[in-house]
């Protein structure tokens, strides 16, 4: 039976108990890592650098943390924060959709169809916040309130950026609701 997160957290803040810590490492680093290759554009090694980052910084920033949101949601934020700065200093830029290696046969396939091209044509004619809200919505499964926190926009916001971004696609994939 797996310690909560919360005892975890606990026990990092009141011991510096750094087992509980890597507890926590290893409970989240695979989805950190592929989430991280999407702010990275696909880059491993820099994707890999950006979630030891977050780590480091959520291990010095745990005191911190309020629980009003989950701790995975946190992290996020972290990262995303991170990786927002080098966006700024132009050092990575906004992603594809691959999110890892294990799929990436099955990706080349994907791309075969005409409907995956599309599509993602047009996510790339979305703007940045309304590509990451509909990527954290309908890709990632996270709630509104967890993107919006995630994003650290309002939650009217971020429901703003998913409803112009979906109204966009809408219009320019049109052509597949005739084929249909």
């Amino acid at each position: 039976m797996s310690v909560p997160d919360q005892e975890l957290i606990a026990r990092v803040v009141a011991k510096k108990d750094q087992h509980a810590f890597s507890q926590l490492v290893l409970r989240y680093q695979s989805q950190l890592r592929v989430w991280a290759r999407r702010l990275c554009d696909g880059d491993a090694h820099l994707a890999d650098d950006l979630a030891q980052e977050t780590f480091i910084k959520a291990y010095a920033a745990l005191g911190a943390f309020r629980a009003e949101a989950k701790f995975s949601t946190w992290l996020y934020r972290i990262a995303f924060n991170i990786a927002a700065n080098r966006w700024r200093g132009k050092k990575i830029q906004w992603c594809e959709l691959d999110d890892n290696e294990d799929v990436e046969s099955e990706h080349c396939e994907l791309k075969q169809f005409d409907a995956k091209r599309d599509v993602e044509a047009a996510m790339q004619q979305l703007s940045a916040a309304q590509q990451l809200a509909i990527r954290l919505c309908f890709e990632d499964g996270f709630s509104h309130d967890e993107a919006a926190s995630i994003m650290g926009v309002p939650l009217g916001t971020l429901k703003t950026h998913v409803a112009r971004g979906k109204q966009k696609l809408q219009t320019l994939l049109a052509s597949w609701s005739q084929v249909a």
